[in-house]
């Protein structure tokens, strides 16, 4: 999991965007696996924790008895990864969401687009885990589309700060100009 994790971050950010093994507490020696560096207030940059979570036991079980058709057996299983996600959710939300150090939320990445659309059919097992833990739970393609989203938001800041200093010297300039002007005439 970590691994796709890291590949994917390589592929979507800059090396300068984000960092692995990152302890977001002081005095705690735990380590999100990677953080998303973000623009905050005041020019502050804070850290976006993802931590990649990867039940495969949980995950793999559900499977092999879905194939079983026995619904009370399946409910079961499916109760049983539910009660692992959360107690991962649990897990990332205590350890590294260290406001103002953080976002108030964090990412859990799930590497596997099954064990994914698992969870997200879940509407309670999500509102869950975002309302109670403040956890967004992302898959490989959704973790995509989110870092594109992030690299948009990126640019545009970068844009605006670059226009600002622009319109800085393009205000320098016009009042050079008109120093010019007056010397000229």
């Amino acid at each position: 999991g970590e691994i796709m994790l890291s590949t994917l971050l390589e592929q979507m950010l800059a090396p300068n965007q984000y960092m692995a093994q990152v302890q977001v507490k002081k005095n705690c020696k735990e380590r999100v696996d990677f953080a998303v560096i973000m623009p905050g207030r005041d020019g502050r940059e804070i850290l976006l924790p993802i931590d990649s979570k990867f039940p495969l036991e949980d995950y793999n079980r559900l499977v092999e008895v879905s194939e079983t058709l026995d619904k009370d057996l399946i409910e079961k299983t499916q109760k049983q990864l539910e009660k692992r996600i959360k107690e991962e959710a649990k897990s990332i939300k205590e350890k590294y969401i260290n406001v103002p150090e953080t976002t108030d939320f964090a990412l859990m990445f799930l590497p596997n687009e099954g064990l994914y659309a698992e969870v997200v059919r879940n509407i309670g097992l999500m509102d869950t885990l975002q309302n109670d833990f403040k956890i967004v739970v992302c898959g490989p393609t959704t973790l995509t589309a989110l870092l594109n989203s992030l690299q948009l938001g990126f640019k545009t800041l970068y844009i605006e700060k670059r226009s600002s200093e622009l319109w800085q010297l393009l205000s320098t300039f016009k009042q050079e100009f008109s120093k010019y002007m007056l010397l000229l005439s």
